[in-house]
């Protein structure tokens, strides 16, 4: 048995390991949106709006000030009906800038792109949250299918790691054809475990897993099996959550994925086939 001198130094102990976690659990509490949105980790990107035929730079008026977005038409050869769109949430380290020169393969394949940015991120005014960030998705999407050259039926939401909470977000205030999550989560709160704080501290939980559950049209995961930032396993849970999913796992990580750009565009466009989005290119 321990005397009362070591009793005391025990309690002590545990006191003080406690009042550090709580600390420690405070201080997290406190900077979880620069961890979750590390805009200021962004590297100096030079833009790439002149460089896009046709490109459009649209300015959302949200609560928190303008936040810029981008739309990039079909390729021509499409002829001047309504397009099917795709609406675009990106990580959390990355800018709308990033995108346009891949995603011109949406445009191949007679697909409108709507980029949207992240209050606070890049030129865009605010700092970013779950609400402030969908309050500028919904106005995105609503500019999008209030285009002539949109078909409103054939809308499809697409998320990359933290924009797939974005794009979830989206997804359970606005209608879509389809729903495309690449390297994404369940949700913020079971991410918390990975720094040993309770998941009720999440201000933004972004709860995909219940989203994507209630979810009627088609799914696509896109995971890497070696991901370490975002595990595997978040991706298997939401494709088995999915009632019209499906899965492709690649061999690479978070950062690194896809590993070949060419068999990923090559998957979307089967995906968006069976799904009904988009048929086959025009013949010239």
């Amino acid at each position: 048995m321990l005397k009362g001198g070591k009793v005391n130094i025990l309690i002590k102990f545990i006191l003080s390991a406690f009042l550090l976690y709580i600390g420690y659990c405070c201080f997290l509490f406190l900077v979880q949106r620069q961890v979750i949105f590390s805009r200021h980790q962004i590297p100096e990107f030079p833009s790439t709006e002149d460089k896009i035929s046709g490109l459009e730079k649209i300015w959302l008026n949200t609560s928190s000030g303008k936040v810029e977005s981008w739309f990039m038409p079909p390729a021509s050869g499409y002829g001047k009906g309504a397009c099917p769109a795709v609406i675009f949430a990106h990580g959390n380290a990355e800018l709308i800038d990033f995108w346009p020169g891949e995603f011109k393969n949406f445009a191949a394949l007679g697909v409108g792109v709507m980029l949207v940015e992240y209050p606070g991120y890049g030129r865009s005014e605010g700092s970013p949250s779950k609400k402030s960030i969908n309050e500028a998705f919904l106005s995105a999407y609503d500019i999008l299918t209030a285009r002539k050259d949109v078909d409103p039926e054939r809308i499809i939401i697409f998320g990359r790691s933290i924009g797939g909470g974005a794009a979830c977000a989206l997804a359970a205030k606005r209608p879509s054809a389809a729903l495309i999550l690449k390297s994404t989560f369940i949700s913020i709160r079971s991410m918390a475990s990975d720094f040993f704080v309770p998941g009720f501290l999440a201000k933004d939980p972004f709860d995909n897993l219940t989203l994507v559950k209630s979810y009627s049209k088609p799914v696509l995961i896109i995971h890497g099996k070696h991901d370490k930032i975002i595990p595997y396993s978040h991706g298997v849970a939401l494709y088995k959550a999915a009632k019209n999913g499906k899965m492709i796992t690649y061999d690479c990580g978070h950062n690194d994925c896809p590993p070949n750009w060419k068999v990923f565009w090559r998957d979307i466009e089967l995906f968006l086939k069976s799904a009904g989005i988009i048929g086959d290119a025009p013949t010239t």
